[in-house]
């Protein structure tokens, strides 16, 4: 695909879904530290059940610190109602400990020091540098960029790492802060995994998917 058009397609989402507007987190955080620690827990489960334990969560481990040194029970018992929740008790403190003993107590905003933490790949954080420090050094590819990515003929690669380069060299950097929320947005409500809505896509005269499927 040509850059051009993969703009066209930017603008088109971005008017659909963020036209004045500045795009809010799907996790809800109020600092670097629950940012990392709830894109963690994340994965494998929906971002309403993140939020959901998030209040009692915090409020007994409020610190990476405080986190680290969790009993496993009590952790475990506070993430039952997500998935994973036992090998995610383990990753979150393996990575408050990081945190806790390697940088001070305080996340850091780089991606060479945060890829240092346990649990946390280039989709983590690339989340984290977005979200808590506006900070836009890549572009996070989650199941729904990927499935969007592939679709519209963005990418052919199913590795998120290499999904990832495509994306951020046939887009501007100016773009890369919106991609993940744009696709995502994109996917949960038109581009589902199941019956895509393709007669209702804004962008379904540049896509490949609606082409080779629907004989457009």
């Amino acid at each position: 695909m040509k850059r051009e058009d993969a703009c066209a397609i930017y603008r088109a989402l971005a008017t659909e879904y963020a036209a004045g507007k500045e795009p809010r987190p799907f996790i809800h955080f109020e600092n670097p530290f629950q940012s990392l620690i709830l894109t963690i827990l994340s994965a494998q489960t929906t971002d309403r059940a993140v939020n959901e334990i998030k209040e009692t969560l915090f409020s007994r481990y409020p610190t990476p610190e405080a986190l680290a040194s969790a009993e496993r029970q009590d952790l475990e018992r506070i993430l039952r109602r997500i998935g994973l929740y036992r090998t995610k008790a383990k990753n979150i403190t393996s990575a408050a400990a990081a945190v806790a003993e390697e940088f001070g107590g305080r996340v850091p905003s780089t991606m060479e020091e945060l890829l240092t933490i346990p649990g946390v790949g280039r989709k983590t954080a690339n989340i984290v540098q977005n979200h808590a420090f506006g900070i836009h050094e890549g572009i996070a590819v989650d199941t729904h960029v990927t499935r969007v990515s592939r679709r519209l003929g963005l990418t052919d690669h199913t590795d998120a790492d290499r999904i990832e380069r495509d994306l951020m060299a046939i887009f501007p950097h100016e773009c890369w802060k919106m991609i993940n929320y744009l696709f995502i947005l994109h996917g949960r409500s038109i581009c589902k995994a199941r019956n895509p809505a393709c007669e209702r896509c804004i962008i379904r005269a540049r896509c490949r998917y609606f082409r080779e499927t629907r004989g457009a």
